[in-house]
């Protein structure tokens, strides 16, 4: 059997609805719609996303972090126009100031502590903003919103000096990395773009994805550790940037790693008591095919 075939009938079998639909957006010339029909059953009246749209935390309020992660589905499907009824819903909860605490979007809410969440989703009483998803949600603010509205002038200043800081001072964990990687992608799309040096982003950028990978790949696909198609994720920027002996070896590996069911291995638990996690460790094995088999295939491997 085929990585596609085996990939497919895991996916069939245990993917969520919108998994499914992403699968067959992207495999089987399945529709947008369909997406988009399965995707707006996590978006709250307010605009923003929850319910476990990210599946290691199953907050049912908005939080930035599952509203980020809804983002991420929109781009990955082209949904590009900013009348579309979701992408309108997501600037008014932007705009409304919830969960924006000290310049930045917060990566958790209180709200996680009701609802089964992995330990990193625990939210504490001295919680901290991070830039992540602050930079990557300010980009799409940039995308999408009115020029002349007072969340587009926030996020102006959000980039502007969030950028100047990682070309001074760049971060090397993963997750902000891929948040400052996905802005540049949206400076990327937009005309006459100067509220930053884009070349010197870039460059700095480039350098931070090769000190950021693992260098170690006896451990990719065993530890949790940052490799290329971590940073991937459909951006095919990435590529420009990471080394293209890691990738293909990663590529490599993971033909070599996919089970006979069809998954990948999950690098992660929770460490808390909550025994959902075997549910969204499940979710999380169908989008890691949707996500590898893309890599594989922007590499030419499948």
């Amino acid at each position: 059997m085929t990585v596609l075939k085996k990939g497919q009938s895991f996916v069939y079998k245990n993917a969520r609805p919108l998994d499914l639909a992403r699968w067959r957006f992207h495999f089987e010339d399945g529709s947008a719609e369909e997406v988009l029909k399965y995707l707006s059953a996590y978006q709250n009246p307010d605009g923003g996303f929850g319910h476990a749209i990210e599946p290691d935390f199953w907050n049912e309020n908005s939080t930035p972090i599952a509203t980020w992660a809804a983002i991420l589905v929109l781009r990955e499907i082209g949904v590009s126009d900013k009348n579309h009824p979701m992408i309108k819903g997501i600037i008014n909860y932007l705009e409304s100031g919830k969960d924006f605490l000290n310049g930045k979007w917060q990566v958790t809410v209180l709200s996680n502590n009701d609802y089964p969440h992995a330990i990193w989703w625990e939210h504490g009483e001295c919680e901290m903003s991070d830039d992540n998803p602050t930079v990557s949600l300010a980009g799409f603010i940039l995308r999408f919103a009115d020029k002349d509205s007072e969340i587009y002038h926030k996020a102006c200043k959000i980039v502007k000096t969030s950028v100047a800081r990682f070309i001074s001072e760049p971060t090397y964990e993963q997750h902000t990395l891929r948040c400052y990687m996905e802005l540049y992608d949206y400076c990327c799309e937009l005309k006459d773009f100067d509220i930053v040096d884009i070349q010197a982003f870039r460059e700095k950028l480039s350098e931070t994805v090769n000190k950021t990978v693992c260098s170690d790949t006896s451990r990719w696909l065993k530890d949790y550790v940052c490799t290329p198609s971590a940073l991937f994720k459909n951006n095919k920027n990435s590529f420009s940037m990471v080394d293209r002996e890691l990738a293909e070896h990663e590529a490599d590996m993971m033909l070599k790693f996919q089970r006979e069911d069809g998954s990948f291995p999950i690098t992660w638990i929770w460490h808390t008591d909550y025994k959902e996690f075997e549910i969204s460790a499940n979710w999380w094995r169908s989008a890691n095919i949707i996500n590898n088999l893309l890599y594989l295939r922007y590499l030419g491997r499948l």
